[in-house]
């Protein structure tokens, strides 16, 4: 809450500045054409006293429009950075605690008396840790290389969504520790799509993993494709989780965007996933939306392929 208030602070001033000066702007035109005016009246230069003021006004129009979107540049500009100081917030955190975990977990190994069974658990949250830091890592790495990328830089093959839909749910099974029932896989084992294997797997994994993170437990998350009537793919990750408000159903893709709520505070995270699934869907030709009912009442995240990707039947 503090750290809202601040970026609206930061934001106000240059507004109220540059609202103010658009009004002084204002007032200083309409006073200057009026004493033009009635110069003109007493003017014998009649057309020449009518330029000057059509120039002066068009000048004076210039300098409104300028200092306008320098105003909305620099309001843009201090969302970013703020919102940059959250994504580096979230970084330390994401960073020290599995960090911290790992260095204990070396500390105790090093102890005498550890029998089988207590290295072998921590070995396994070792390994967690480890898979918590290099999904972290590619997350960022994606997010930055997409911030770069051209649009149509594709690697196309023939990929079968059933296959790759459970292999990205197994591996969330396992990081989440969920049971086989609680992630579902409803797709026909003959549809396939042809596109970006890779770009399409970190898709499926990132909004499968977010569906699993956001629920409570025992978690239900399904994962439905299938071959639209006008041969457009839908890929669809549905969950009965925490939710998502209207106001931010759109906002979720933006980067470094996290919902202000302590549901959503309490769950790590970066804010970067949304956005790699919405750039990379970008970039396959297609369209990602959210949908959700509020707050407790679970999240759809729909993708929608296009005709030209799709080469398998329903």
């Amino acid at each position: 809450m503090a750290r809202r208030r601040k970026i609206r602070s930061s934001i106000s001033v240059p507004i109220t500045l540059g609202a103010v000066t658009v009004l002084l702007s204002v007032a200083l035109l309409v006073g200057w054409s009026f004493l033009l005016g009635q110069k003109i009246e007493r003017s014998a230069d009649i057309a020449g006293d009518v330029w000057l003021l059509v120039l002066g006004a068009l000048s004076f129009v210039l300098i409104i429009v300028v200092l306008v979107l320098f105003v909305i540049s620099l309001a843009r500009g201090i969302i970013e950075v703020r919102k940059q100081d959250t994504f580096i917030d979230s970084v330390t955190h994401e960073l020290k605690s599995p960090l911290a975990s790992l260095q204990l977990c070396l500390e105790t190994l090093g102890r005498e008396g550890l029998d089988g069974a207590d290295r072998e658990h921590l070995r396994e949250m070792m390994l967690d840790d480890v898979d918590r830091l290099r999904a972290f890592i590619d997350d960022v790495l994606e997010a930055n290389r997409l911030s770069y990328a051209r649009p149509g830089m594709l690697n196309l093959s023939d990929v079968p969504l059933a296959e790759l839909a459970e292999d990205c749910a197994e591996s969330v099974r396992v990081r989440h520790r969920l049971e086989p029932q609680e992630v579902l896989i409803d797709v026909a084992p003959n549809l396939v799509v042809s596109t970006d294997r890779a770009a399409l797997e970190i898709v499926v994994n990132n909004l499968i993993d977010n569906a699993a993170k956001y629920s409570g437990r025992p978690a239900r998350v399904e994962v439905i494709a299938r071959r639209e009537a006008d041969d457009r793919v839908l890929i669809e990750v549905r969950d009965n989780g925490i939710g998502i408000d209207r106001k931010d159903l759109k906002r979720v893709f933006h980067r470094f965007y996290r919902v202000e709520d302590q549901e959503v505070r309490r769950r790590r995270g970066t804010g970067l996933g949304l956005f790699v699934v919405w750039a990379l869907v970008k970039q396959l030709g297609g369209k990602v939306e959210a949908l959700s009912d509020g707050r407790g009442r679970g999240t759809t995240m729909r993708v929608e392929l296009p005709m030209a990707h799709a080469v398998g039947a329903a």
